[in-house]
């Protein structure tokens, strides 16, 4: 009679019990992301592999199976035009960095004063940059070069850099991150204080926002150092290109002379490691906590 009291006896006080979930839904979710992460990576495993791979090996091997020539690539690639190369990859570190870091100080006053301020046509103008948002680059880039071709600064450093500074998606987010993490509390009392708009936004709220800029910063360098239709529009002179339109001249010559193909993949190859050594470098920016103990209910 006691065993049977027991068996029928519910869950313990305090505890509850949810319904169970078989084992073959639960699995769904996990196999979707695996799948995700083969299509995503496959790729990537494709350069990295190819990249080891002579000219010969390239097209006579298969496709997965390392090669044996990545030294002789390397030092072809440098050699390649006393060192073009590299030349490119300044260039894409010059527009890349530069224009992500101004792109970021423009995101982070908009953003600021957007999300703090109140004043007539506040939400008028947010709309504006919104639109923005779902503006296709191409549609911007001819009269981007029209208006950059009146002022005669095409074909320069300047013509790549100007279009990126302001970037919608960057003052989208950096409205929506100040509006969360600085309270208004926080700017009322720095005003009490006597301190000024310059001295609060400064001082106060960047040190809050300093994860969300690093996202901003982020996506604006990752975008540009990607960047291709631009530069494509803007420069002639293949000493400003930056790395993604310069294997694209690689890889267009490469018709003719299929030795260029290797360099081109082990181009490709070391154009990524930039972009994974900034993600090293910036993710110990991101803090969930920076506001602990600024404002207490």
């Amino acid at each position: 009679m006691s065993s049977v009291a027991l068996r029928k006896a519910g869950p313990a006080a305090g505890t509850t019990r949810g319904p169970a979930r078989p084992r073959g839904i639960a699995l769904v979710p996990t196999l979707t992301l695996l799948l995700g992460a083969v299509y995503c990576l496959l790729p990537v495993a494709w350069v990295v592999i190819a990249s080891t791979k002579s000219g010969s090996e390239l097209f006579s091997t298969f496709t997965f199976w390392p090669g044996t020539g990545f030294a002789d690539n390397l030092s072809d690639l440098s050699a390649y035009r006393d060192g073009v190369y590299w030349q490119w990859m300044g260039n894409s570190a010059l527009y890349a960095g530069l224009g992500a870091l101004l792109s970021t100080c423009v995101s982070a006053v908009s953003g600021y004063a957007l999300a703090v301020y109140r004043f007539r046509g506040r939400e008028s103008l947010f709309n504006v940059l919104l639109a923005g948002v779902l503006m296709p680059p191409v549609i911007l880039a001819i009269p981007q070069y029209l208006l950059l071709a009146k002022a005669d600064l095409t074909d320069s450093h300047l013509s790549v850099l100007l279009p990126q500074i302001l970037s919608p998606y960057g003052v989208y987010l950096a409205r929506i991150y100040a509006a969360a993490a600085v309270p208004s509390d926080v700017v009322e009392a720095g005003r009490m204080d006597g301190a000024g708009e310059w001295r609060i936004f400064s001082r106060v709220a960047l040190p809050m926002m300093v994860p969300g800029l690093v996202t901003v910063f982020l996506f604006q360098f990752v975008a540009i150092w990607n960047n291709f239709l631009l530069p494509y529009i803007m420069l002639s002179d293949d000493e400003k290109f930056p790395i993604t339109l310069g294997l694209y001249t690689l890889l267009e010559q490469g018709a003719n002379t299929p030795a260029l193909y290797t360099l081109v993949i082990t181009g490709a190859f070391l154009a990524v490691f930039p972009l994974v050594a900034l993600f090293l470098v910036i993710q110990r920016f991101w803090s969930l906590d920076l506001l602990s103990g600024a404002v207490k209910s």
